[in-house]
């Protein structure tokens, strides 16, 4: 038999490498948000419609998300330390490719690097979170997420003031960040390789446990509920992050660059949140976070198409405190109940969460063709109200009280 490898705790929580990962997360979400902040640039400047706009996000996140499942299938088998600085050198590679770009093609091509990248990154990351948890797997989940929220708040501010008013090219001054997410994720993965494991028997290791108290039928419905709650966040998120700066600059007749800062409020909303979905999790349970988080940002997006751009500003920055510790809550609920597979899950949601982001992004960038982007910002929050089947999910809190 060959011989296997699998996540231990290494002792107390390893807040060194939690952090270091949630920087590395930080500096990969800087350079793939950087495409979406520069799509008013590219629409000008190519002539692009909103279908084409939606096109080039489904081509990043269809790559970001189909191999995701299958890279952290297999590391769960047999663990590549060195694959989160493997992903971030074709990261790099994409976003040299569409600095210099100059057709929608090339774009396409580029973004697709990123997203190939950004595949290879998040499951082996999740793992060295895991790892580095000591246990305290919300608080570490939150804490590698949020490097991720800011990057992808950081981005669009950085492409406000250099990439908007100096050109396309300058996209390149963003390789320094990935040579430098390759040089911490060397350190990274140093001391993932010093704290793998051997495989542990079937039944030795605490949080198994939890999933022999639940049928199959049982995990069966609840990976079905906590997919369909990636289906509300993530198409309602995509509304957001791909279009709001449209909405802002159509209704409110705001600046490209007022655009750009009024976006980077609502992205730093959701990277506040995210600090404190995960301790709140492993305080109070996960189900809860995940009530507050989707349901309760439902009336907050509802009313935001009919207000004025103070009172839309306000709205949206409450809206990204509550929706952002929604993914973290998923993820590691989802762990708890399938446990030992750490890697597989993370590959699966961070993979849906791309996909579901891109195929969100080309349907509303059609409709937003066919109906207008204020037509849009008006029907995508009745999806929040899909939270309701939280209520199905069964309490894995009592299970182990139990």
């Amino acid at each position: 038999m060959k011989n296997e490898a699998t996540l231990k705790y290494a002792g107390a929580t390893t807040y060194s490498i939690l952090f270091a990962i949630s920087i590395s997360h930080m500096l990969n979400d800087v350079i793939q948000s950087v495409i979406s902040a520069i799509y008013p640039m590219l629409k000008v400047n190519y002539g692009l419609s909103f279908a084409q706009i939606g096109i080039i996000t489904l081509s990043y996140q269809l790559t970001a998300s189909i191999l995701q499942p299958f890279v952290g299938i297999y590391t769960d088998r047999r663990p590549f330390p060195r694959a989160v600085m493997f992903g971030m050198c074709f990261s790099l590679a994409g976003l040299l490719i569409l600095a210099f770009g100059r057709t929608f093609h090339t774009i396409l091509g580029a973004v697709s690097l990123v997203g190939v990248g950004s595949s290879i990154f998040h499951p082996e990351a999740s793992r060295v979170a895991h790892l580095a948890s000591g246990g305290k797997k919300g608080l570490a989940q939150s804490i590698f997420q949020v490097g991720g929220n800011l990057g992808s708040a950081i981005g669009p501010l950085l492409a406000a003031l250099i990439v908007v008013p100096l050109g396309q090219s300058y996209i390149s001054l963003f390789a320094c960040l990935a040579i430098f997410a390759i040089i911490i994720l060397g350190y990274v993965s140093n001391w993932y390789i010093g704290n793998m494991a051997p495989k542990p028997a079937p039944g030795t290791s605490g949080s198994p446990a939890i999933a022999r108290r639940f049928s199959n039928a049982t995990i069966a419905y609840s990976i079905l509920i906590l997919l369909l709650l990636m289906f509300s966040k993530f198409f309602y998120m995509a509304s957001m992050t791909n279009y709001f700066t449209f909405f802002l600059i159509e209704k409110f007749h705001v600046t490209v660059q007022q655009s750009q800062i009024y976006l980077f409020a609502f992205l730093a909303a959701v990277a506040a949140g995210t600090i404190a979905g995960g301790p709140i999790g492993d305080k109070y349970g996960r189900k809860i976070v995940i009530w507050a988080s989707i349901l309760g940002a439902a009336p907050f997006a509802m009313a935001l198409p009919y207000v004025s751009l103070q009172l839309t500003i306000v709205l949206a920055v409450i809206i990204g405190l509550l929706i952002a510790s929604a993914f973290s809550a998923i993820l590691v609920y989802a762990t708890e109940l399938i446990p030992g597979k750490v890697g597989a899950i993370a590959g699966l949601f961070f993979g849906l969460s791309f996909g579901m982001g891109g195929i969100g992004s080309a349907l509303l960038g059609w409709l937003a063709d066919m109906r207008g982007i204020i037509y849009v910002f008006s029907i995508t929050p009745f999806l929040l109200l899909i939270g309701l089947v939280t209520w199905f999910l069964p309490n894995l809190e009592k299970r182990k009280a139990a």
